[in-house]
């Protein structure tokens, strides 16, 4: 097969021919080995093996790790999408913090250890700032990391939503992620208003996707309403990549301030925040950019408006510009950029972590691992197209991938919807496999084969084990 071809034909829109061998192992592990495709990092990850997957403790590391001896004991990871594997480099970066705050304590803050790969702690949020600026598209100044998903959406709808008593609504998907909803129903109850009458959601125009023409549309009809745009970049349930450039794009040529919920789309796709003209998103780093459950967030504000120290919503010490935070004379200097929009001093133990897990990404760019993603969820999508044509259920598929088909319009998730009463046993049999993947009711299983650490082979072995899957016996009562 010819990787380069595919890939080209993949960012086209177009979908590759694949071989009358590809559903084997051995053509899996010879895209694994071509030269035309960044190869995989998975050497810098800690894969578990199936018996760590149901570890009751924690000594058992020597024994469980002794007793794998090649990728059939290994786990199989496509859960990406919820938390991503541990990145070697996260263990080091953290050693080097515990040794530095051990030893010079408070000197950290100011003091660079000459073999340490961290920057003191007043700068690390501007250096993580540094190092996403090729994973979100945007200058340094332009990104700022502090706080977790919610607490930024709050901040950045604080600063950019200003209802009126005509342009009070705010746009945003049928199915929001519950904390995304939440964010945006208090924001408007604490404007006073009325969130039934406030939200505007946009439906799905079929099944589970929307259409940009369709969202296009709506920005028309209800512009003299709107005061605020926010959408996913991903949607999280199908897997569906918005138009950001476009709907953007028209959302400011009605004057509409328009923000992006990039969690399943930073790290995953590749974006161009500034170049696209968004005036802000906010992005979530323990999925695909694997700092950790629960790990610090990212936030882009464009520079059209980080300069403006007025637009700054709610002030903080962190958001005071570092060459005058020490006065202390109460005089608050916005910092230049979207790093005026922090409030506390952030925690260095989770920059710690984002430092680590960034540090395998500036090994490579988000074009070369997009391409790798476009061929392996290219790979799945054809593979799980032939289990379902071999496992028609009373003339039907078991189950459908709702994740648009055109490959230029997803990540590297695929929502594969299974018929209702398959999803439990399907679901055990994944498990016992030694399978972890995303499970969203009803019926929906995310798999995610991320281009960092997954491999080609990975995707042949759940293949195998969720078409066993498909046909094992429910469970009798």
């Amino acid at each position: 097969m010819d990787v380069a071809s595919a890939i080209r034909q993949l960012r086209e829109g177009q979908k590759p021919q694949w071989p009358t061998t590809s559903d084997s192992l051995e053509f899996a592990q010879s895209l694994d080995q071509s030269n035309d495709i960044q190869k995989t990092f998975r050497s810098e990850f800690v894969v578990p093996t199936k018996p760590q997957l149901k570890r009751k403790t924690l000594q058992d590391d020597d024994r469980t790790a002794a007793a794998a001896s090649g990728p059939d004991d290994e786990s199989i990871y496509f859960c990406g999408n919820s938390l991503g594997l541990q990145p070697k480099a996260v263990g080091e970066y953290l050693n080097a913090y515990l040794k530095t705050w051990g030893s010079i304590v408070v000197g950290g803050h100011f003091t660079q250890l000459e073999d340490s790969p961290l920057t003191p702690y007043q700068d690390m949020a501007a250096d993580c700032a540094r190092k996403m600026a090729d994973v979100v598209g945007a200058s340094p100044s332009e990104i700022v990391a502090m706080n977790t998903l919610t607490i930024n959406l709050h901040l950045m709808m604080a600063a950019f939503y200003k209802p009126t008593e005509k342009k009070y609504r705010i746009m945003c998907e049928w199915r929001p992620f519950p904390s995304d909803w939440y964010a945006i129903e208090s924001q408007i109850e604490w404007h006073g208003l009325d969130p039934k009458k406030a939200i505007l959601p946009v439906d799905p125009d079929e099944g589970y996707l929307m259409t940009t023409e369709h969202i296009c549309k709506l920005i028309d009809k209800h512009a003299d309403e709107l005061a605020l745009i926010l959408l996913p970049g991903i949607q999280y349930y199908s897997g569906q990549l918005l138009d950001i450039k476009t709907i953007t794009a028209h959302a400011h040529s009605h004057g509409i301030t328009i923000g992006w919920d990039c969690a399943h789309a930073a790290g995953n796709v590749e974006l161009k925040l500034h170049d696209w003209d968004v005036d802000f998103a906010c992005w979530c780093t323990y999925k695909y950019m694997n700092a950790g459950a629960g790990a610090i967030a990212g936030a882009f504000v464009h520079e059209k408006h980080g300069d403006n120290g007025a637009n700054v919503g709610l002030k903080g010490w962190y958001g005071h510009d570092k060459d005058s935070r020490f006065l202390m004379d109460n005089k608050f200097v916005p910092t230049k950029g979207a790093q005026g929009f922090q409030c506390s001093n952030p925690s260095i133990v989770d920059l710690t972590c984002l430092s680590g897990s960034l540090s395998v990404f500036e090994k490579t760019s988000m074009e070369k691992l997009r391409s790798r993603a476009l061929l392996l969820t290219a790979y799945a999508e054809h593979l799980l197209s032939g289990i379902a044509a071999r496992n028609q259920r009373d003339g039907r598929d078991p189950f459908e991938i709702i994740t648009p088909k055109d490959p230029r319009w997803r990540g590297t998730q695929l929502s594969v919807l299974l018929q209702e009463d398959l999803m439990e046993v399907v679901s055990a049999s994944l498990v016992e496999g030694g399978v972890v993947c995303d499970k969203r009711k009803p019926g929906c299983i995310r798999v995610a084969p991320v281009p960092l650490y997954n491999t080609f082979g990975d995707v042949w072995r759940f293949m195998r084990i969720f078409e066993d899957a498909l046909k094992a016996k429910p469970s009798t009562p």
